[in-house]
């Protein structure tokens, strides 16, 4: 079974050969810390998160780095406005990512390097790129010559006698983002250059450097940061669709002027996040950060769902509707992955919370063949729904019946298998500890008894519905229902 993968470089998909055999030297192009992550950041992270537990479930080791950019106008106008540090905004926000995607289960990444950290290796690229013809010093600001790299455009396919100015704005229109009032446009040898290294403002951070103080460029940071933790060539740079042009094209253009080989062999972008149909923005007020979601009482786990069940190079939607539904999968896999904690004592097992046994069977080959087609976790996810519908059919059985229609041996193969599967995707259930008898029923057994009354429902058998209902009212449990799902809580 070979992996594929679509690249944006090349407009196809290909096989995936690394390097240096059985390694992946993997970057993400991360956050610019100014505010909380929001939804967009969530997918981005879930999504290269998943990519790099699967890389390593399938036998890589993998080197994965994620920056911050801790120096930008944002970051800056955001000091202004608290009255605050540029680095006291930067660490306030790095703080706060971490604790965001410690809830949505986030592996943190082997390295996190920050702009301003990188000032030596930001400084050695622009050196080199000016030694070599590629870049020029106009007073005190440094800017890449984009014509002298004969290759711009080969990520984005976009050509620069396209975007001239007055010509076809089929691209956004370059005319939209000059101003040849501007004193840095009159810098320019010529307008589609771009800034390396920019002089000194009055009140503003800088540094010193060759063509005097200031602060780099926000496209050189990633080249040097690449450069300087992974190497001339990476096997995988990733990020968000809208970094494709220009962030992603000026970091080719940079790294390959001064090195001669290629970034990255592999580009993937995952694509946008809209919100009931519409792109996420402040103007429009439907700007939503994870905090503020998870807040609200959304599962973590049902966030991860939501966003492996679209292909992770498509756009996806952002609803209440789609959130219930997630929230409602989650439920039919976390009750799958509870399974063996909860019957695991009367079917015989002898098992230890946290048992992840590597597992080989067909569903897990067939797990594999799917998702190496580009990393198809949707498809993925299939398996799993079927290992945990499965499971809890099983488990229903043996509450009513006191007995299981599979053997023991079988079901703990197939938990087993649910449990390692879920956990390459970063789906994990909170494993709790042995109800006390004296204290009702475990949340496992509630879940389990409200996901019965769910199907009950469906299936318009309300007498079932009403008698689940008040038996667990009977046990001190109080249902709450809404378009979002079923909540409880103990009385």
């Amino acid at each position: 079974m070979t992996l594929t993968l679509y690249n944006t470089l090349t407009r196809r998909q290909e096989p995936f050969e690394t390097v240096e055999p059985g390694k992946v030297k993997m970057y993400y192009c991360g956050v610019t810390v100014y505010d909380y992550c929001h939804l967009g950041h969530a997918r981005a992270c879930i999504v290269w998160d998943v990519i790099r537990r699967y890389l390593q479930f399938i036998g890589y080791e993998v080197r994965y780095i994620q920056n911050f950019t801790d120096i930008d106008d944002k970051i800056l106008n955001r000091a202004r406005v608290e009255n605050s540090s540029m680095e006291a905004v930067a660490d306030r926000f790095i703080k706060a990512y971490f604790e965001d995607m410690a809830r949505l289960g986030i592996k943190e990444a082997d390295e996190y390097p920050r702009a301003t950290h990188t000032m030596n290796g930001i400084q050695r690229l622009i050196h080199e790129l000016e030694n070599k013809g590629f870049a020029y010093p106009a007073d005190g600001d440094v800017y890449y010559a984009v014509r002298q790299f004969a290759e711009y455009g080969k990520l984005s396919g976009r050509k620069l006698e396209d975007m001239q100015a007055g010509k076809s704005d089929a691209y956004g229109g370059l005319r939209q983002r000059v101003n040849v009032d501007d004193p840095e446009y009159q810098k320019k040898k010529d307008p589609f250059d771009f800034a390396l290294w920019k002089a000194a403002k009055p009140g503003e951070p800088a540094w010193e450097s060759p063509w005097g103080a200031g602060r780099p460029g926000w496209h050189i940071e990633c080249s040097a940061m690449v450069r300087d933790r992974l190497g001339d060539t990476i096997d995988i740079h990733t990020g968000g669709a809208d970094l494709i042009f220009p962030h992603h094209e000026n970091e080719i253009a940079q790294s390959e002027a001064v090195t001669g080989k290629p970034l990255a062999r592999y580009w993937l972008h995952n694509g946008m996040v809209k919100v009931d149909g519409e792109k996420m923005s402040k103007s429009l007020g439907n700007f939503i950060t994870i905090r503020e979601l998870l807040d609200r009482g959304v599962d973590p786990m049902a966030v991860r769902l939501f966003v492996l069940t679209a292909q992770y190079r498509t756009p996806i939607d952002f609803t209440d509707e789609a959130i219930a539904a997630a929230t409602n999968g989650w439920h039919t896999i976390k009750e799958g992955l509870l399974f063996g904690y909860q019957y695991g004592k009367k079917l015989g097992w002898e098992i230890e919370k946290g048992e992840h046994s590597p597992i080989e069977n067909l569903d897990v080959e067939r797990f594999q063949e799917i998702v190496n087609n580009d990393f198809n976790f949707p498809g993925g996810l299939t398996v799993l729904f079927e290992l945990a519908k499965e499971l809890r059919r099983e488990g229903h059985i043996l509450v009513h019946e006191g007995k299981t229609e599979t053997s023991p041996d079988k079901l703990k193969h197939q938990w087993q298998t649910l449990v390692t599967l879920a956990g390459v995707l970063g789906l994990e259930a909170e494993i709790e500890a042995e109800p006390d008898k004296n204290n009702g029923l475990s949340d496992a057994e509630i879940e389990a008894k409200i996901q019965q009354r769910q199907e009950a429902r469906q299936s318009k058998n309300f007498a079932e519905s009403d008698r689940i209902r008040d038996e667990l009212q009977a046990e001190g449990i109080t249902l709450i229902d809404s378009r979002d799902g079923t909540r409880w809580h103990r009385n």
